[in-house]
C-alpha cells in the first residue's frame, strides 16, 4: 500500500504518488525523447560556449581552429576546399571565408592548382603549426576540466550513444 506524502523543503515541494499506478501515469505523461533532446541541445551550446572560450585567447575562433586540425592531419597533403568542408564539425561554417581569414593571419596558404586552376590548394604554414602546438600545450588540461565529472567508461558511452544518435 502507498501512502501520500508532502514534504516542503525551503520552496520545494515533493508529492509522493499515493500509489504505484499514479507512478505508472506520471512517467507515462514524460516526454522523455523531447527531454533528451533539450538536455543535449544545452549540452551542446555550453559545449560550444567552453570551447570558443578557450580557443578565443589564440585569436582565432573555433571554427578557423577546426579547419587547422584538419590542415594539420593532412600536414604533407595538399587540401582542397571541399575537403575542408567535408571535415568541419558544423556544416554552417564557410569554408572560403575561414581560409582566407587564416591565410591573412599567416596560418595557411591558398594556391591555385597548376593543373587544374578551378581548384585551390590550401596548405598550413610553419606560423600555423606553431599555433598549433601552442593551442596543444593548453588543450588536453582544457578537455580534462570538461569532462572532470565523467569516468572514463562513462566518457566511452558518452561517445558511442553521441555516435549512434548521428547515424540515424
Amino acid at each position: 500500500m502507498y501512502y501520500t506524502f508532502v514534504v516542503t523543503i525551503d520552496v520545494y515541494t515533493i508529492v509522493v504518488p499515493t500509489t504505484m499506478t499514479e507512478e505508472k501515469e506520471n512517467i507515462k505523461k514524460r516526454n522523455f525523447p523531447r527531454e533528451a533532446i533539450n538536455e543535449l541541445l544545452q549540452a551542446g551550446n555550453w559545449m560550444y560556449e567552453k570551447e570558443t572560450e578557450h580557443i578565443k585567447q589564440y585569436s582565432i575562433s573555433l571554427e578557423q581552429y577546426n579547419v587547422l586540425v584538419i590542415l594539420r592531419k593532412m600536414r604533407n597533403e595538399v587540401v582542397n576546399m571541399r575537403a575542408i568542408q567535408e571535415g568541419m564539425v558544423s556544416e554552417m561554417s564557410n569554408a572560403t571565408r575561414l581560409v582566407e581569414k587564416l591565410r591573412v593571419k599567416g596560418y595557411v596558404t591558398r594556391e591555385q592548382s597548376q593543373e587544374n586552376r578551378r581548384k585551390v590548394e590550401i596548405r598550413i604554414t610553419e606560423k600555423g603549426m606553431l599555433l598549433m602546438k601552442d593551442i596543444d600545450k593548453t588543450q588536453k588540461k582544457h578537455e580534462k576540466k570538461i569532462v572532470k565529472n565523467l569516468t572514463r567508461r562513462e566518457i566511452e558511452t558518452l561517445s558511442r550513444i553521441l555516435n549512434k544518435l548521428q547515424n540515424e
